[in-house]
């Protein structure tokens, strides 16, 4: 069903409650949205994105419930087919309508959809779309989180058609605007498993919005924010170089000797008051793993030694660290071996885009003995006097 989101503006969106997976990597654990918004100008119409292209029947029931019987624009912010997949039942269903983008999207929604060229109205950063009563205005945002992604701004109306950026999948009939305690949560996720390896940008982008009066935030996924203060404060947190006294610790045990180092140096951590984040990688949702990462100070790997190096479910957890590059500081590994390895060089080889301070491993053969847990209270106190250098810790 259609939401009215202002005057002559509407989502004819799909809510997605039992989708799992996304892009075959991210869990969905509370579903998603696909959002698409109709802007019935006085002289013309605009459709903003389509929807994922298993759901184009929710969206054309729906511009058939609004009595949509002409769109002069298709506005396309981003060439995925979570937000472009329904283009062609579009063009095929309104044969008048003009795909506006910018060119790197044209190009790949040629090659994507095999979208034809003729279709295509390319515009340029900033350029403005009159609808008669109501104005579009297209901002450049590439890598938020494609090359060719934009915004659309509504002028008059004062809205903000982000696509991806302040999304979350969430999938809830209060599309207009969820429980921020709820929203909170969902968006941070988003960000850290989408958003985070483009800060730096996005907080630029950030920095020029705050030259437009935004009424709404009109996401492709999740819902709408309504106000907006709330998750542009949540995003100025999240792109800053603010990071907090916590340490995230990733970790396999195959036997119990690497699980009863990493319990012993939680304890040891906690002992002096630094919130410690657990994750038993052969369990974990990588979603959490990845929020947990956001803002933290610390990582450290616990592995045992698999053949020759770290157990695979560690490597991928250093992989997925390396490519959401978030604001660690340090790192660590710790663990237990049988006869040797190369774990150290494996996982810290893997650092190409972030740049973590390594403070001493703690790597033992067999089950941890005195001299073991004597080395975790060192690099727990090496922690601890790390985050204090960094100010985290008074």
């Amino acid at each position: 069903m259609f939401k009215e989101v202002k005057s002559n503006i509407y989502w004819v969106g799909s809510i997605d409650w039992n989708r799992r997976l996304f892009d075959e990597l991210i869990p969905l654990p509370h579903g998603t949205s696909y959002n698409s918004y109709i802007i019935k100008g006085s002289e013309k119409t605009a459709l903003i994105d389509t929807v994922d292209p298993t759901r184009k029947t929710d969206l054309v029931d729906n511009l058939d419930k609004l009595n949509v019987n002409h769109i002069n624009y298709l506005v396309v912010n981003h060439a995925e087919q979570d937000h472009s997949g329904s283009i062609p039942a579009i063009l095929e269903l309104f044969p008048e309508t003009q795909i506006v983008t910018d060119g790197k999207c044209k190009e790949l929604l040629m090659s994507l959809l095999r979208s034809p060229e003729e279709r295509f109205k390319v515009i340029k950063d900033h350029e403005v779309l009159s609808l008669g009563d109501k104005t579009l205005e297209f901002i450049f945002a590439p890598w938020v989180h494609w090359p060719e992604t934009m915004l659309t701004y509504a002028r008059e109306d004062r809205i903000l058609f982000s696509c991806d950026l302040f999304g979350s999948h969430l999938a809830t009939s209060t599309i207009m605007g969820a429980d921020e305690r709820t929203l909170y949560f969902e968006a941070k996720r988003y960000y850290a498993e989408i958003m985070m390896p483009y800060r730096t940008l996005i907080k630029s982008y950030i920095e020029k919005l705050d030259t437009l009066k935004i009424d709404i935030i009109a996401p492709g996924h999740g819902p709408l924010h309504i106000p907006t203060g709330f998750i542009l404060n949540a995003y100025k947190d999240w792109v800053s170089e603010e990071i907090r006294n916590t340490v995230v610790i990733p970790y396999v045990s195959m036997h119990g000797s690497t699980e009863k180092m990493v319990e012993f140096l939680a304890e040891a951590l906690t002992k002096r008051n630094i919130d410690v984040h657990l994750f038993s990688m052969t369990k974990t949702d990588i979603g959490d793993f990845a929020m947990a990462l956001v803002d933290t100070a610390t990582v450290v790997f616990g592995t045992p030694t698999v053949l020759y190096g770290a157990h695979p479910q560690i490597i991928y957890a250093a992989y997925v660290a390396n490519l959401l590059k978030p604001k660690v500081k340090f790192a660590s590994i710790i663990g237990s071996y049988g006869w040797g390895g190369k774990t150290i060089d494996q996982i810290t080889g893997m650092f190409t885009r972030i740049k973590p301070e390594l403070l001493a491993p703690v790597l033992v053969k067999g089950f941890p003995d005195d001299a073991a847990f004597k080395s975790l209270e060192q690099l727990a106190d090496n922690i601890l006097e790390k985050h204090k250098e960094s100010g985290i810790v008074a």
